[in-house]
């Protein structure tokens, strides 16, 4: 086993995406035609030359009861796309502030798609496995590469997202299972059925509830989630891909529980931040912590 202690990946490849500018809490974003203004946490440093931002479609305004709402200089549709590569994503402005993609993680759907790409090449069918799939970028990504992918995610909405961002890429037919299921369970329905996947992709939340209610809390849960997953990888696992948001978690907290996991399988470990390009001057915003498994 070879280690790589934290390191800074970038999603500098986009065209139909741009982080504008950040500053004083917020980020000003280019989502294909529209511009939108959002809060983040990270960026407590000031706006570059102390000047608002004028030219945004819509604005993201935190409430100080919690939550927030949008505000629109014009009326923007539902939904639109925006492309990465080959691939297609619907983007819609949620009332949490989000819009239904990541865009930082493109550079993990590199990483990933190329693994299995190759795998392919030398004459492997890879199945994949994406747990907290959320909208289903990764799983997208995945099948487009040409694995067969089980996508869960705990809310139905979730699931029916990544079935349109599917059809949107052209992959309606792709072998793509949508799940909607409590993560862990349907781990341990897994195992029971004797089902193995050759590769693993998860977002675990800090907090969360199964379809049916069940807590999720990651300090206490991930450990356990992680050691069921290992019965359900293939004999000859090609990579195992975890992604996280929290600030209770390092980029070697993730390394760790890698090594824990992988220590008998060899292979390589990477982990670190990912972030994003900011357009107005160079800097780049930390959007989250990964950790990489990948066979040697």
């Amino acid at each position: 086993m070879t280690i790589a202690r934290p390191g800074l990946i970038v999603a500098d490849r986009w065209q139909d995406y741009r982080l504008l500018d950040c500053g004083d809490g917020m980020k000003q974003e280019q989502w294909g035609r529209y511009n939108l203004v959002r809060p983040d946490p990270q960026i407590i440093w000031p706006k570059t030359g102390g000047k608002s931002w004028t030219n945004w479609d819509g604005f993201y305004h935190r409430s100080e009861t919690g939550g927030g709402k949008w505000e629109y200089r014009q009326q923007l549709p539902e939904h639109w796309t925006v492309r990465y590569g080959a691939l297609t994503f619907k983007i819609h402005p949620t009332s949490f502030k989000h819009t239904g993609l990541f865009p930082e993680q493109a550079v993990n759907w590199d990483w990933f798609s190329q693994k299995i790409r190759d795998a392919r090449a030398a004459g492997r069918e890879i199945s994949v496995l994406n747990l907290f799939g959320y909208t289903g970028a990764a799983s997208v990504a995945a099948a487009a590469a040409g694995a067969s992918v089980c996508h869960v995610d705990a809310a139905e909405g979730m699931v029916k997202w990544c079935r349109e961002n599917a059809t949107l890429s052209g992959l309606a037919d792709a072998p793509v299972r949508y799940i909607t299921d409590d993560c862990m369970k349907f781990v341990r329905r897994e195992i029971k059925r004797g089902r193995k996947y050759d590769a693993i992709i998860m977002d675990p939340p800090t907090y969360g509830r199964g379809s049916t209610g069940e807590m999720w809390k990651l300090e206490d849960h991930l450990w356990g989630l992680l050691s069921e997953c290992k019965q359900v990888l293939s004999d000859r696992p090609l990579f195992f891909l975890i992604n996280a948001y929290t600030a209770r978690l390092s980029p070697s907290v993730v390394i760790n529980l890698l090594d824990g996991l992988m220590h008998d399988a060899g292979g390589h470990i990477h982990g670190g931040e990912v972030g994003l390009p900011i357009q107005k001057d160079g800097k780049i915003l930390p959007c989250g912590i990964y950790g990489r498994w990948e066979s040697a």
